[in-house]
Formats: structure tokens, C-alpha cells, sequence
């Protein structure tokens, strides 16, 4: 039953993960050297590459973008999130700035959104400075909560290992639970089996690979979800746009059981 005041918009939910590079393209290893200087300077083929990787994200109900540029000289002073919300249709965003080099870069983790979140809640994670978390929070229609947790961990394993430790004590607040992002690492990390084991998080999938996108070897970027929701399928999509592939799953909620907005 509809509660009072809320509009009941959906059951199921269709989930995307995708490290952008700050919309840099990338098709190989050399790049990295030979177009190191796009982390630092503007150039037309972001723009275009954005435009690109918009039309990738219609479609989907809740995005989690990394290494996102919050607007600086990069970017060509464009906040990235927004300026995908706006051409990929999304009526939702929000940015979390980790890394403020002001106008050289803005390194942040971005969200967008078909459905309007009740609650987003920012977390600084452990380690050195320029990690976070964002929690997205929608209503259900049994008056409960379901949470979309997006991050970008740590390239070092000791950090990693605590991020994945403080990730845990967030997820146990939660029935219904989304948590996606670029983990860093793939799905034989002893830490991240830690925490598959130590929640009722599912999902974790050795042969959905996204690293490097132009030979895909490597599952660095993940989405796990509560038992509560039952997963519908999982997949990774062949845009090599950045050095990641986006990684997608859809969701179910229990029958009955709706997100209200």
C-alpha cells in the first residue's frame, strides 16, 4: 500500500558503477605516459568523451562515477557530475570533492539519480586524505531504508584493508544495501572476501573483469548487495571510454516492497 504523502516510483533498480578517468580516453598502457599531462591540462577529446559516456549512463536508475573532475583546468572548469546528470537525463546528482587542488583539480567521487534520495551522507575514509564515501538514501514503502554506497578505495593494501574495515561497520546499518565503486583491488583480496563473509553482502563475480578497458584482465570495480535484494543480472559494458569499463547490475526489491520518493 502507497504510504501517505509519497509517491511509490519503483521495485526494481538498475545500478551502475564507472571509474570515468576524469574523461580521459585511454586504449593503452603508454597513454598513461604519453597523455599524462590531461590529468593536468584541458583538452576538446574530454568533451567529446563526456558526451560519449553520458549517452552510456540513459538508461540506468542510480549511477556511481569515480575520478569525476568537480570543475577545474582539467576539466575546462566543468563539473563533471553535473554536466552528466544534465546531458544523460538524470533530475539527481550530487558531487563529493576528496581531493581540492583548486584550480588544477577537483577529484571526486559523483552520484546521479532518476529517484529523489531522502538523505546523502558524506564519509571521509581512513588513510591518507582524498578517500570518501558517499551514502544515498531512499525510502521504501515498508518503512525501511534502502542505501547505495559509492567510493573509490585505496591503490596501497594496508589502506585498503581498513577502508574495507570501516566500510563494514557502515553496512551493518542497513537491510537493503547497494555498495559499488573502484575497490582497487580484485576478488581474490583476502580483505574483500573479509567482508563478503562478514556482512550478507552477494555478488562478487570473478569474470565480470573492467581493468585495462582495451584488454579487460583485472576485476577492480565491483557492486555487492544485501541478501535482501535479490539480484536480477550483472554485467560489465564494452565502452572502452576510460582505463575502466563500467560495471552494471539490477536489482530487485522483496514483492510488496517499493522505493517511495
Amino acid at each position: 500500500m502507497p504510504v501517505l504523502g509519497r509517491q511509490v516510483v519503483m521495485q526494481q533498480l538498475h545500478l551502475l558503477s564507472y571509474n570515468i578517468q576524469a574523461g580521459i580516453y585511454t586504449r593503452q598502457y603508454r597513454e598513461y605516459v604519453t597523455k599524462s599531462w590531461q590529468h593536468v591540462l584541458p583538452h576538446r577529446e574530454h568533451l567529446h568523451n563526456l558526451n560519449r559516456i553520458a549517452s552510456v549512463l540513459r538508461g540506468f536508475d542510480f549511477v556511481g562515477l569515480q575520478e569525476v573532475d568537480a570543475g577545474s583546468l582539467r576539466s575546462g572548469f566543468i563539473d563533471q557530475t553535473e554536466y552528466l546528470a544534465y546531458h544523460a537525463r538524470f533530475p539527481y546528482w550530487y558531487k563529493q570533492v576528496n581531493r581540492n587542488l583548486g584550480r588544477l583539480a577537483r577529484h571526486s567521487n559523483g552520484v546521479l539519480s532518476q529517484v529523489r534520495p531522502f538523505a546523502i551522507t558524506e564519509y571521509r575514509l581512513p588513510g591518507l586524505p582524498g578517500r570518501g564515501a558517499v551514502m544515498v538514501e531512499y525510502e521504501t514503502t515498508d518503512e525501511s531504508v534502502l542505501a547505495v554506497c559509492i567510493f573509490h578505495l585505496a591503490l596501497g593494501r594496508r589502506a585498503r584493508r581498513r577502508q574495507l574495515d570501516y566500510l563494514r561497520g557502515l553496512a551493518a546499518h542497513y537491510h537493503y544495501l547497494a555498495m559499488m565503486g573502484d575497490f582497487n583491488c580484485d576478488c581474490d583480496s583476502r580483505a574483500l572476501r573479509d567482508l563478503v563473509a562478514d556482512t550478507d553482502l552477494r555478488g562478487l563475480d570473478c569474470e565480470l573483469k573492467t581493468f585495462p578497458s582495451w584488454c579487460p584482465r583485472r576485476n577492480l570495480d565491483h557492486i555487492l548487495v544485501s541478501k535482501s535484494l535479490r539480484i536480477i543480472g550483472a554485467r560489465v559494458l564494452d565502452y572502452s571510454l576510460s582505463d575502466h569499463l563500467p560495471v552494471s547490475m539490477k536489482v530487485a526489491l522483496p514483492e510488496g516492497v517499493r522505493l517511495a520518493a
